[in-house]
This record gives structure tokens, C-alpha cells and sequence, in this order.
């Protein structure tokens, strides 16, 4: 058993002075406010509950700023996911592996203590199978068992370019499943993820409307739909186009009237909505898995925040392309979006008070949710996914206990992290993962190799 000392922390009543919190094989068993510290404790300034990046292509971290040229004509998703196409044609496993270790310690030390991995690259560049089905998401949950990062591994089924069954592209190779062949990586990584911490799972994740189809979602669902169940819906106009001419509904209002979706399932970016579909998607039960910074970076538009939380809607915030990894700039831009689209301020709170506060345990409670963790909350029972944060860091300062997520949300920056823990494993001390030497130095290795090859 191992204990926290905290000098003020936020726990499932509020604010709390003096709090040790003891932990053992990974869960919080006591957490006791008014205390003095032991000989041994753990000793923090303040103490939160560690959110969960519920959406992560970790290998698009190594194209961050490849993509910002612009050319002839009008750039837009599209145009990007073109070259993110060619970009994965060079990767190797190795690389990959390298990539996402890397990935996986800038979202611990940006707060992150755990992961949703929506891993859609499953073969050999062009589409023929490694010998182990399952190779790449090995590399995933190797690189997961590096950084000690909580894992929810989501393979992806990513069968058709189109609605209505339309062939792969030549740069979807890598994706490319059939619902069988699916099935089989899926029973390979749940059997492979045994090797990991007991508190790391497997989900699935069909890629979109798109790039599967009614029966074999049906099909998937009835053998693999017990976990959680994570889907790209709504996120440019012309995919809503497609989908409502193809299958006769727009996106998220076919999947809320032909899929069984409740608490399980987490709907990513949702970003074209009508108000009743925003309705009707929150009393589903789903989290809304939102990445801000990303969506910004595509042009995808911004979420339907406020009719979402007024209808009880449960949210989290995911990393997605990678671009920044950053926990705050996240939060910060999911606000400022709302902000830019309503000509207001403060927007994603209900009724009065701290925006700052409404963002954090929101994203925490609604990204524990979606990843199928026992988390979010500092309370007994949950998994020890903390994060110790410098109040006196001359961006909090200033600040009182209450205002502390406004400050952290609206004014710091992601080094104001000085520890965390992913289900009690403490991968950062100081500000810094345990493993940054080594990571960083095997990603420099695999980057000076890739570079070559472009």
C-alpha cells in the first residue's frame, strides 16, 4: 500500500484540505481530508482526478506540422486526409511503436493518465496481413506497457470507402477488414492485452457510417458490443450528405434509430447535429467524444455544446490527429469555440458557476465513461488515475482553491503537471516521465528513418 498527501484536493465532495489518500494494486481505498502525513507519503500541492484522452490516432503525431502548406485551390479535410494516406504508407512497426510511446508520455505529462486508441493501421502497407494478425496493436500495447499509460485499445473496423459498400481506396490498404477477419484481431488483442495491467481493455471501434455497413455492424456488435463501442459520426458536411443519400438518415439520427446506443458507446465529434438529434444523442446515454483542437485543425466546426448539456449530455475530450497534446489548450478550445460561434462568454456551464471546474469533472466523469474505466472521481473503489498539479505556479497563484480549474483551464499551461498516476503507476515525478530519455531517443531513431524514406 502507498499514500498521497495533497495539500488541498478535489474529491467526489469538493474541495479538500489536508487530504492523504492511500492506494493499493491500483485503486483508491482511503481518502481521508484533515490529516497530517506519513513517514513514506507521497507529498503533492494539489491533487485532481486525472482525466482520460478518449480519442487517439497516436501515429498521426509524427505528420504534426507536415500539413499546414497550403496549396493550389481549397484545403480542407478531405485534402488532409489524402496526405495523411501517403504519410502512413512509410510507416514501419517499429516506427509505430516508437510514435505512440512517444504519444503516450506527452499525454501523461499533459495530464492524460489514460488512453483510448482508436488503431485503424492493421497491415502491411499494401493491405497484405503480417504474420501475426495483431501486430500492430502489439506495438500499441507495447508502447502502452512503456509508459505504464492506462490503455482502452479500440481496433478499428474499417471495411469500404463509401456508403452502400464501395471498394477500398489504395490508401486505405492498411485498414482494410472484413467483419470475420475483424473478429479474429479483436479475440487475438483481447488475449494480448492479458500482459498488460489489469486495468487496460479492448473496445471496438467501426469506423464511421461510412466505411462500414448495417449487417456487418449488426454482425460486429452481437459478438464484440459489450465494451465500449467508439464511432466517427457527423463530422463534416459532406459525410452527413453522403450518409443521409445513401441510407436515407442523417448520421447520428440513423445510428440513435438502427444501433443499440447507450452508456457504452462514445460518439466522436458529432459536429453536425440538429437539435433534435443533439437531444436525443444525450438521453442515449453516449458520450460525446470531443477534440476540440483537432476539429479546429480540419475545419470541422464546433460541437452543439449548450442544447448537448442542457438536454444531461455526458462529454470527454480526446487528442484525435495529435497535432498538440495538450489537456488545457483541449478544455480551452472546446470553450472558445462556443464562444467564437455565440458572440458570449462562459457558455459550457449549466446555470452558475465555474466554467473552469464545469469543464474538468465533466471531461473526467464523461472520458472515464467512454474508456470503460472505474474513474474520474477521487473517491473510494475508483482506479488511482490522479494528477498532482503547482498552485503556486505564477499562473494559479494568485488564485483560490475554487478558482484553481478556472486558472488551470483558462490561464496555465499543461507544465503546472508535476505528477501523475494511471491506475497508481506514478509515470511522472518532477514534471517529467520516468521514461522520457529512452522514448525520445527511440523516436528520434525512427523519425530520422522515416524521413529518409519520404
Amino acid at each position: 500500500m502507498t499514500a498521497i498527501f495533497a495539500n488541498h484536493a478535489l474529491v467526489a465532495t469538493g474541495w479538500a484540505q489536508n487530504v492523504r489518500i492511500t492506494l493499493d494494486q491500483g485503486c483508491i481505498t482511503g481518502v481521508t481530508p484533515n490529516s497530517k502525513a506519513a513517514p513514506g507519503d507521497t507529498r503533492v500541492d494539489c491533487l485532481l482526478p486525472a482525466l482520460a484522452n478518449l480519442h487517439s490516432h497516436s501515429f498521426q503525431r509524427a505528420m504534426a506540422g507536415m500539413t499546414e502548406y497550403r496549396m493550389a485551390g481549397r484545403d480542407s479535410f478531405w485534402t488532409w486526409r489524402d496526405l495523411m494516406y501517403r504519410f502512413t504508407t512509410h510507416l514501419s512497426p517499429d516506427q509505430i511503436e516508437a510514435i505512440a510511446a512517444l504519444v503516450f508520455l506527452e499525454m501523461q505529462e499533459a495530464g492524460y493518465a489514460s488512453v483510448g486508441e482508436f488503431h485503424y493501421l492493421h497491415h502491411q502497407p499494401d493491405g497484405t496481413r503480417y504474420e501475426s494478425l495483431s501486430e500492430l496493436s502489439e506495438r500499441i500495447m507495447a508502447a502502452a506497457n512503456t509508459t505504464g499509460i492506462g490503455l482502452t485499445h479500440l481496433p478499428v473496423l474499417y471495411s469500404y470507402a463509401g456508403v452502400g459498400k464501395q471498394p477500398l481506396e489504395a490508401g486505405q490498404s492498411r485498414f482494410g477488414n472484413d467483419v470475420a477477419q475483424f473478429c479474429q484481431l479483436v479475440d487475438q488483442a483481447k488475449s494480448n492485452i492479458t500482459a498488460l495491467p489489469a486495468d487496460c481493455r479492448v473496445g471496438i471501434a467501426p469506423h464511421s457510417l461510412r466505411a462500414t455497413a448495417p449487417d456487418d455492424l449488426a454482425q460486429v456488435l452481437a459478438v464484440h458490443g459489450q465494451g465500449p463501442v467508439h464511432i466517427h459520426i457527423a463530422e463534416q458536411p459532406k459525410e452527413v450528405a453522403e450518409v443521409q443519400a445513401g441510407m436515407g438518415a442523417r448520421p447520428v439520427e440513423w445510428l440513435l434509430h438502427n444501433a443499440p446506443v447507450d452508456q457504452n458507446w462514445c460518439l466522436i465529434h458529432a459536429t453536425h447535429m440538429t437539435e433534435a438529434e443533439t437531444r436525443d444523442m444525450a438521453r442515449s446515454g453516449a458520450v460525446a467524444g470531443l477534440c476540440p483542437i483537432t476539429e479546429a485543425n480540419l475545419g470541422d466546426g464546433p460541437f452543439n455544446g449548450p442544447s448537448y448539456l442542457q438536454a444531461g449530455g455526458a462529454f470527454g475530450v480526446g487528442s484525435d490527429s495529435n497535432v498538440l497534446i495538450s489537456l488545457t489548450e483541449e478544455l480551452r478550445t472546446l470553450e472558445y469555440s462556443q464562444r467564437l460561434r455565440d458572440l458570449s462568454r462562459n457558455v459550457m456551464v449549466l446555470k452558475e458557476g465555474s466554467v473552469g471546474q464545469a469543464l474538468y469533472t465533466g471531461a473526467a466523469r464523461g472520458g472515464a465513461q467512454a474508456l470503460g474505466r472505474a474513474a474520474g472521481e477521487i473517491t473510494i473503489g475508483q482506479l488511482a488515475d490522479l494528477v498532482a498539479v503547482d498552485s503556486q505556479h505564477p499562473s494559479l497563484c494568485a488564485l483560490k482553491p475554487d478558482q484553481l480549474l478556472d486558472g488551470l483551464v483558462f490561464a496555465a499551461k499543461d507544465h503546472v503537471v508535476t505528477d501523475l498516476w494511471s491506475a497508481g503507476r506514478h509515470a511522472v515525478e518532477a514534471g517529467r516521465h520516468k521514461a522520457r530519455d529512452q522514448i525520445i531517443a527511440k523516436y528520434r531513431q525512427a523519425m530520422e528513418q522515416l524521413l529518409a524514406a519520404l
